[in-house]
């Protein structure tokens, strides 16, 4: 999975989810690929609400997810979520300085 962040306008975590045909394949697995990575994103709102700034989240479905349980994106998110709650260096606008 592929995770892009920027912070959020309004006061919540949004959440994009995509899985393109080239990279996962016909709209039964993209479907299934875009299912497991909203339950990782619902299941993750415990540790994302202790993150103080709130951000819109991309993630980008990739073929590996399809042979995954739900644990392993889950694990993931997680991880990448206490990674920004353990500082991410932003400039002036609040856009983390490796984004730009």
């Amino acid at each position: 999975m592929t995770v892009f962040i920027l912070p959020a306008n309004g006061g919540v975590h949004r959440l994009g989810v995509t899985a393109t045909k080239k990279a996962i394949g016909n709209a039964v697995a993209r479907n299934r690929a875009k299912r497991l990575l909203r339950e990782a994103f619902r299941l993750s709102r415990p540790e994302l609400a202790t993150i103080e700034t709130k951000f819109d989240w991309v993630l980008n479905a990739r073929r590996s997810l399809l042979y995954a349980k739900l644990d392993k994106p889950l694990a993931e998110l997680r991880a990448i979520a206490a990674k920004i709650k353990g500082g991410i260096p932003c400039d002036s606008d609040g856009v983390p300085t490796n984004m730009r």
